[in-house]
Order: C-alpha cells, then sequence, then structure tokens
C-alpha cells in the first residue's frame, strides 16, 4: 500500500471519527500519530514529533491574539453593548421597510466588529432582538431566522476567530486576512439588508403576522423617541472601539497582538464604567477565556501535527498533481473546493473542517496561483454557509435554544434562513470571480 493510498484512508478515518463523536483535537492527534507510525515504521519518531508539535506549534507572540480577542468579546458582551446597539439601530430604522430586520443587520454588523464569534451574536441578539421584533408583529419564526442568518457576519467580520485560524494554519498574515474580510463582509451586510427589504416588500406574509397592521406600525410617528445624548451614549463607547482596533490594523500602527491587547484593555474599560464586572462576572469571563482559549490552542497543535503526517504521506502535492493533470483552471479548482466545503458543513462545525482542508487545499491553492488570502475568505464564506444549514447548523440551534420557544421549531428557523443563505452564495459567487474584493485593501 503506498503512502498515498494510506494518507486517503487516514483523511476518511478522520471525518468518521469526527462524525463518530469523538472531538475533532484528539481526531487529529489520534489520525497524525497513527499516521507517521504507519508510514514512518518508527513508534518513537510519532512521539517525537508530537512533543516538537506541542510546542512548536503554538510558540509565537502571534498566538496571544487569540486569547485577548477572546477576552475583548467577551468584555463587551457582558457590557450589554450589543442591546444598547440593537436599540439605536431600532431607533433609527423602525421606519424603513422590515426595519427591525434590518436593525439586526446592522447591530450584528457592529457587535461582529468586537467580537468574532458568531454563536456569540446568535446568542445576545436572540435574546435582544427577537421579543422586541415579535412585539412589532414580525413572525417569531422569522425574526429567530433573522438573527441567526445575520449572526454569521461574525465569522467574516475582523476580528475573526475564523480568520485567525486560517492565517495560522495557512500561514499567511492575521493582520492581512482581517483587511481581506472587510470589503466581502460589508458585501454580506448589504446584501442581507436588501434581502429583508425584498421579501418584506414582496412576501410581507412570511415576515408579519399581520402585514396591514405592522406597516401602520411603521409608519406611526408618535412612539416613543430617543434623545440624541442617549443615541451617542449607547453608540459611541462601541463605535470608538471598533475604531481603534480596526483603525489600528489598517493603518499598520498595530499589529494584530497589539490590536488585540488594546482592543481588550478598551473594553474592559467599557465593562468598568458601566459597572458590568460586579457579582463573580469578572471572574466568569476570565474562566471563560481561558476555557475558550486553550481550547482553540490545542485544537492549533492537533491541526500542526495532522498537517506535518500529510506532508509525510505526500497528500497536497499528490492532490495538486491530479489537480493539474485532470485539467484544472483556478476558478475550477475553486468551485469543485467550494462544493466540498458547503457538503462537510451539514455534517461538520466550521472549525473541524478549516482543521481538515485548509492543511491539503491552501498549498493546492497557491500552487495555482491563488491569492492565499483571497482563498481565505472564500473558505470561510462557505463554512460560513455550513453554519444555516441542517443538520449541524450551529447557529441555528443556538437561536432556538437561547429563544426557548415551544412554538418556534428548528424547522421553521431552518426556513426563515433561506434567504440568508440564498445571498451568502451570491457573495460566494462574487468573491470568486471578482479576487479584488478580497485584495483591493491589501
Amino acid at each position: 500500500m503506498t503512502t498515498l493510498t494510506i494518507g486517503f484512508l487516514l483523511i476518511a478515518l478522520l471525518v468518521g471519527l469526527v462524525l463518530l463523536g469523538l472531538q475533532i483535537a484528539y481526531a487529529l492527534l489520534a489520525v497524525g500519530f497513527l499516521g507517521i507510525w504507519i508510514i514512518r515504521g518508527n513508534i518513537d519518531l510519532a512521539f517525537r514529533m508530537m512533543e516538537l508539535t506541542a510546542y512548536s506549534g503554538i510558540a509565537d507572540y502571534l498566538f496571544a491574539t487569540i486569547p485577548l480577542f477572546v477576552l475583548m468579546g467577551l468584555l463587551v458582551s457582558v457590557s450589554n453593548v450589543g442591546r444598547d446597539t440593537f436599540e439605536v439601530a431600532e431607533e433609527l430604522l423602525r421606519r424603513v421597510l422590515c426595519g427591525l430586520g434590518v436593525a439586526t443587520v446592522a447591530a450584528n454588523t457592529i457587535f461582529a466588529a468586537v467580537t468574532g464569534v458568531s454563536i456569540a451574536s446568535a446568542a445576545v441578539f436572540t435574546r435582544v432582538a427577537v421579543p422586541e421584533m415579535t412585539r412589532h408583529g414580525y413572525r417569531a419564526s422569522f425574526a429567530a431566522g433573522t438573527v441567526a442568518g445575520s449572526s454569521v457576519l461574525g465569522m467574516l467580520i475582523p476580528p475573526s476567530l475564523l480568520l485567525i485560524i486560517y492565517g495560522v494554519l495557512a500561514e499567511v498574515s492575521i493582520g492581512g486576512m482581517f483587511i481581506a474580510g472587510l470589503i466581502p463582509g460589508m458585501l454580506l451586510a448589504v446584501g442581507f439588508v436588501v434581502m429583508l427589504m425584498g421579501v418584506s416588500a414582496l412576501f410581507p406574509g412570511f415576515v408579519y403576522t399581520d402585514p396591514a397592521a405592522a406597516r401602520a406600525k411603521r409608519l406611526d410617528r408618535d412612539g416613543p423617541k430617543m434623545s440624541l445624548g442617549s443615541m451617542l451614549a449607547k453608540l459611541v463607547p462601541i463605535a470608538l472601539l471598533v475604531l481603534l482596533v480596526l483603525g489600528g490594523l489598517y493603518s499598520g500602527f498595530f499589529t494584530p497582538t497589539e490590536a488585540g491587547g488594546i482592543g481588550a484593555f478598551g473594553a474592559l474599560i467599557i465593562a468598568l464604567v458601566r459597572r458590568s464586572l460586579g457579582g463573580g462576572k469578572m471572574w466568569q469571563v476570565m474562566k471563560q477565556t481561558g476555557a475558550i482559549s486553550v481550547a482553540i490552542l490545542v485544537l492549533l497543535i492537533a491541526a500542526s501535527y495532522y498537517s506535518r503526517m500529510l506532508s509525510i504521506a505526500g497528500l497536497p502535492n499528490a492532490i495538486a498533481d491530479l489537480v493539474q493533470a485532470g485539467g484544472f483552471s483556478p476558478l475550477g479548482f475553486l468551485c469543485v473546493y467550494s462544493v466540498v466545503i458547503l457538503l462537510m458543513g451539514m455534517i461538520l462545525d466550521s472549525t473541524s473542517i478549516l482543521l481538515i482542508m485548509v492543511p491539503i487545499a491552501a498549498p493546492i491553492a497557491q500552487g495555482l496561483g491563488i491569492d492565499l488570502s483571497h482563498f481565505g475568505i472564500i473558505t470561510v464564506l462557505a463554512v460560513e454557509i455550513g453554519l444555516l444549514t441542517p443538520p449541524f447548523g450551529i447557529s441555528v440551534f443556538t437561536v432556538h435554544n437561547t429563544l426557548n420557544d415551544p412554538n418556534v421549531t428548528v424547522e421553521q428557523i431552518f426556513a426563515a434562513t433561506l434567504p440568508f443563505i440564498g445571498v451568502m452564495m451570491v457573495v460566494l459567487l462574487v468573491v470568486a470571480l471578482v479576487p479584488g474584493t478580497a485584495t483591493a485593501l491589501l
């Protein structure tokens, strides 16, 4: 049996182990260890490589970005910044067609710029936006679908943890990945807004329980109004934090690690000013930061070990030769790759897909002349769609569990996210066909 055949069998074993419920880190380590042992016929070498990988895999100043951005996101979450952002967006957009849906997208876009985690956005806005939307006559399933659909912005708009993980796996600049995600992230947000307004105009029954009453309420100008001072008090802290982190990154004044440190400090100031850290919340935030960061770093160590096994097996080079022999153009390869990612998104979580696919696909993409930053944005976009597609659809299940409404089923929320999936597919196609959408700002 050739090393190439062994490599393919080990990938199949990896996917099987994950589907059977084994945690992805343990699956990657087990498959990597087994592969090195079988291919080299030396169990001592497998142990030595694991030891070296455990140190060298994360022994870099750059990896401090992970706990720092996680800390920033958690501090912002406990400070009720998401709620305040939604309230301001609601006030400004309440007379716009599907105003509260648009407000949810706008608030998610801003919130995404300081959290970087879709699940956090889904949990926060389920509690904030869904009750308000249902009170104004929106269908509860549509409101939940809007929160789930727009929450995926957290994975594309910097600072995104998925972009950090991709940058580490593909060995590209994390700061460059953050900048590359700006235009596609804005395209996605604008696409969501246009879609929501179009669906509301063409299919009001899908959006509202009583379209006529909802329209009358939208045009009512006698409702309570928020003063300009209140809006500024709610919006200025988050706006300054976003400007500080992204402005510093884009101008080159901060490295990604420094931006994470400054952002975490700024988020701490906001939390202290708002007195949001009492009652043991600070300890909870620190524990969550440690737990999430350690889990991600262990995943990266496991992925590095798995990647070394793939290199020993010669799998990336062999697949690259097959792609070139098959006459695939760069665009053809991107199409096939995107389809594979979309299919994997139905059965695996986003991090698992990145850890399995990027070590194999990134060298092939680079060999075909595809810019790895552009390739990363396509990868993350395709992975994001998996957050909304059954049966895995983790954003949908997060919203459903947080909402805990027996009248709103998981199936109804999946149906309400279909328009969002359509927009994401269009943006994925645009980014694939126009590389400048990802590389113009680099």
